[in-house]
């Protein structure tokens, strides 16, 4: 999810239902209705979407058989079982999760995030993680503005993104970070600046990527770049990209380049998607850069087996400044290259 996004933009994730398996046939006049929607409508304790989403993680069987397509369809007879999940605690609780705290007033407080911890909770991740964390070290501080399942939470970064975060602990610092980065920096102090390490290198020593994104239609989980705003409910999107390093040569091309990404809009997945519209995903992108895979193999050796155990998305929030919402003071914030992104690149500059 930019690997940025805005809180307000941000879909409420729907509850897991009572834990049981509930069991269903279909009527003849039902024949031929698409999976999830038959399933949303009979079954009625879900949204179509988390139907689907259960339906494709194995849940749902016909006849004894799984079936994981949400576009099946039903025909009279079938006996439809569902693996209804167990139920969750609607509030986070708090849990001892280590947290390296960059900076933190009454206010705010400021977060380097490794990789691998998710911002909140949500389905497939109800524990473990930041919010989690920060209720233990935050206690009842925290802003109520992003409902329960997200206290204090402004913006996000991707799970497998690391780097710089900020969290309001207070409703009124909430209410003025949220103003920040709306206005995405234009007429404020916001400024956000990450490091990826992509496959290749653009042309050019800089430039702009001005191009919508929306829901794939292929998979709802992805995002995809589309023609205008106006379709598919697109939203507009600008990463400003500046090259830093080229690595090697690959036949005639360079073989990665370490570019850094200041982002004007923050949208989910931005940065991964941009990068690769222009032909340069990032490296370990299994999303975006799932392709890109075989130029791994004509790597040297060691640089081949350290892009092979690296098994996330080469992209790091390196820098983060805003303006203080209480105070008016600019705070700036810059986070080091986490020791796993360090290594690739150390590995990528001895070829």
């Amino acid at each position: 999810m930019a690997d940025v996004s805005v809180q307000d933009n941000v879909e409420d994730d729907e509850e897991d239902g009572a834990g049981a398996v509930l069991t269903f046939t279909v009527a003849v006049e039902e024949t031929g209705q698409r999976f999830d929607s038959w399933l949303t409508a009979r079954a009625g304790t879900h949204s179509r979407s988390r139907y689907k989403a259960l339906i494709k993680q194995g849940a749902v069987r016909v006849g004894g058989r799984t079936i994981v397509e949400p576009n099946y369809r039903v025909n009279e007879g079938d006996v439809v079982e569902v693996d209804e999940p167990a139920p969750v605690d609607a509030n986070p609780q708090p849990e001892d999760i280590p947290l390296t705290v960059v900076f933190e007033d009454d206010d705010l407080i400021v977060i380097d995030k490794p990789a691998g911890l998710v911002v909140h909770p949500g389905p497939g991740n109800w524990t473990g993680t930041l919010v989690n964390a920060l209720l233990h070290h935050c206690g009842d501080t925290l802003s109520g503005i992003g409902g329960v399942k997200r206290p204090g939470i402004v913006h996000r970064i991707d799970k497998d993104t690391s780097g710089l975060l900020v969290v309001a602990k207070t409703d009124a610092a909430h209410r003025g970070l949220s103003a920040q980065f709306a206005d995405h920096g234009r007429t404020n102090a916001l400024e956000r600046a990450y490091m990826a390490l992509v496959w290749g290198a653009p042309p050019s020593r800089r430039g702009t990527i001005d191009a919508p994104l929306a829901r794939s239609l292929a998979n709802r989980l992805k995002i995809a770049v589309v023609r205008s705003k106006e379709s598919r409910g697109g939203k507009e999107a600008i990463t400003h990209w500046e090259m830093k390093t080229r690595f090697g040569a690959l036949d005639t091309d360079a073989i990665a380049s370490l570019v850094e990404c200041r982002l004007e809009t923050g949208r989910t997945h931005q940065i991964r998607v941009h990068m690769a519209h222009i032909g340069h995903p990032l490296i370990g992108d299994a999303d975006y850069g799932a392709h890109f895979k075989t130029k791994a193999q004509k790597l040297p050796e060691h640089a081949r087996e350290v892009v092979g155990r690296f098994h996330r998305q080469a992209l790091h929030a390196v820098l983060l400044a805003f303006e203080h919402p209480t105070t008016g003071e600019i705070l700036r914030f810059e986070s080091a290259l986490p020791e796993d992104f360090a290594e690739l690149v150390a590995a990528f500059g001895e070829i």
